[in-house]
């Protein structure tokens, strides 16, 4: 392998560290929606790693089609850029939507008092939340499945803008071998970035909040992740 090669490998997997470590897209949702959803280390990493590898996929997909069809390089960035912004606002709609679902669930799972009269005329209360009562197995495994199923589909419509101009390079020279390498480094590192911060945020809300915070654990989760989106639009990070 020639210098040159060595370089853009380099260059590829700095550059995929630090667009994954900027953009809190990457990361935020997945830690928030894990915490709301008390998912595992384990589950939470796999629906990680499966949205990481679509959304450098999704890139690569249209960058082998730009490639076949001689597009410009500045047309497939904007293609790129137009995707970004329906990313971001997918993740603005998805993260108020969830908000909004958590004050639901929140407020079904509220205790409330019921006042009972015996026959000798005592009067006792107690208190309950209908949340336990309706909601099983079957229904949770379904909210999980939604929740992963909805953050698969906004990264993998989420670009990877800076895989683009890298994939170029080789390209010009038609060097495949190049290209590929470069698409597994970046991808590579992407995820394994991602990885990395989510299990870092995962462990960093391991901790008890207070029972109001608990409760509305769901609707946080939702702000935080319509927040990432707003950041992405503002930012273009």
């Amino acid at each position: 392998m020639d210098d040159a090669t060595l370089i853009l490998l380099g260059t590829a997997a700095s550059i995929g560290f630090l667009h994954t470590l900027i953009g809190i897209d990457h990361s935020l949702p997945f830690v928030v929606v894990g915490r709301s959803r008390g998912w595992s280390l384990g589950k939470l990493l796999g629906v990680t790693a499966l949205c990481g590898l679509a959304h450098v996929a999704s890139s690569v997909a249209i960058g082998a089609i730009g490639l076949a069809m001689g597009i410009a390089v500045d047309r497939m960035e904007w293609i790129e850029s137009s995707r970004g912004e329906l990313a971001a606002w997918l993740l603005i709609g998805l993260g108020l939507a969830y908000a909004v679902w958590g004050l639901y669930r929140a407020r079904k799972g509220q205790l409330h008092s019921h006042f009972h009269v015996h026959e000798d005329g005592t009067v006792h209360s107690h208190e309950h939340a209908h949340e336990g009562q309706h909601s099983h197995v079957h229904a949770r495994a379904r909210e999980n499945a939604v929740t992963a199923a909805m953050l698969f589909v906004v990264f993998l419509l989420g670009p990877c803008e800076a895989l683009i101009p890298i994939l170029m390079v080789p390209a010009a020279t038609q060097s495949w071998i190049a290209v590929a390498a470069v698409v597994f480094v970046f991808g590579a590192v992407t995820i394994m970035t991602m990885l990395v911060l989510v299990s870092l945020g995962h462990f960093g809300l391991r901790w008890h909040f207070s029972a109001f915070f608990e409760r509305h654990m769901t609707t946080l989760a939702g702000l935080a992740i319509a927040a990432s989106g707003i950041a992405m639009q503002v930012f273009g990070i």
